[in-house]
């Protein structure tokens, strides 16, 4: 069991398989030219694996793969089965921009990928264009039809951004309910590589959008996760959508900027470019590529575990911080 200075279990990986992305969002890598590189130079699929062995065999339950865009990797279907076959029981998920996802959906489902986190920040081809600098709201819908035809569990996440998406913000919860998904809002973090000029919407403002249309009400915060969960009557939705749901409609909020975000973190990051990275808003991490490289299980569990040992209690996060660290790098 991996456990840090403050009592917090430390079972959930977010492993980043690569920094390239086919998309260039603006909250995240406007300014990085197209070709960043190729797939000879991101850290070898087996030599992550030979991380994931170790960090599995050290109390890790749950894995999610990113990126960067993590369906670039051309044998990531491959990868997701190995990591099946090392620990059957594992909680693997993944998080896409879904635009490569439609005619390998099944295929990552068989491989024993559960669960599948999208990127949705509009249902407007202008307002993907102007976000993503790419054309990709077809491809990016057929991604999602794909997955649910599949049987994979899916969430959508939503970056709000004023004077960009924000005036669609209810039309993605009403998009999510009519898929039978959870939607998360995300609050826009700060940071030296996103387009200057662009401001993000907090949680109260997401809720005020919500709630011109809809009763929302507190539903708690996630025990092990980042988001704090609302819920919206099953009978509002019933009268205002007219859409049969079996109970309440869940969604939940991402907010770092809250002051009790990081009090139930239960995770660690490894990132594109082989480090560890103990929370996501403080400059530090170790180095674990050589080690990974060279299958060396002693030193990597040694730095896994001094990694955890530098955990802070809390992130650094306030309303002025801008952070320095590349979001397309540890997969946000």
């Amino acid at each position: 069991m991996l456990v840090d200075s403050f009592g917090r279990t430390i079972d959930y990986m977010r492993i980043s398989v690569t920094e390239r992305c086919n998309f260039r969002c603006a909250y995240c890598m406007p300014n990085t030219p197209m070709d960043i590189g190729n797939e000879t130079q991101d850290v070898p699929l087996d030599a992550i694996l030979n991380f994931i062995q170790v960090a599995i065999n050290a109390g890790v339950k749950k894995i999610r793969i990113t990126g960067g865009e993590p369906l670039l990797r051309s044998k990531i279907v491959e990868f997701i089965a190995n990591i099946c076959k090392i620990a059957p029981h594992i909680d693997i998920a993944l998080t896409t921009n879904a635009f490569l996802l439609a005619p390998i959906a099944q295929d990552l489902k068989n491989a024993g990928l559960k669960r599948i986190n999208i990127s949705l920040d509009s249902l407007n081809k202008e307002h993907i264009k102007c976000i993503s600098k790419r054309d990709g709201l077809d491809k990016i819908l057929l991604g999602i039809q794909s997955a649910r035809k599949a049987g994979l569990k899916i969430k959508l996440n939503m970056v709000p951004l004023r004077g960009i998406n924000d005036s669609e913000i209810v039309e993605i919860l009403e998009y999510a309910i009519g898929l039978g998904v959870m939607v998360r809002y995300i609050e826009f973090m700060e940071n030296t590589h996103a387009r200057s000029e662009i401001r993000g919407l907090k949680l109260a403002e997401i809720l005020e959008y919500i709630r011109k249309k809809y009763q929302v009400q507190l539903f708690n915060k996630e025990t092990f996760g980042p988001a704090v969960l609302f819920k919206i009557p099953q009978k509002e939705i019933k009268q205002k959508l007219n859409c049969a749901l079996e109970q309440d409609y869940i969604f939940g909020v991402i907010a770092p900027h809250n002051d009790d975000f990081c009090k139930t973190c239960n995770r660690i990051r490894l990132s594109s470019e082989g480090k560890l990275i103990p929370c996501l808003y403080h400059e530090n991490a170790i180095s674990v590529k050589e080690a990974m490289l060279e299958g060396n299980t002693q030193e990597i569990l040694e730095r896994l575990k001094l990694c955890i040992s530098t955990k802070p209690e809390k992130n650094d996060w306030n309303a002025n911080a801008i952070s320095k660290r590349a979001f397309y790098q540890t997969g946000g």
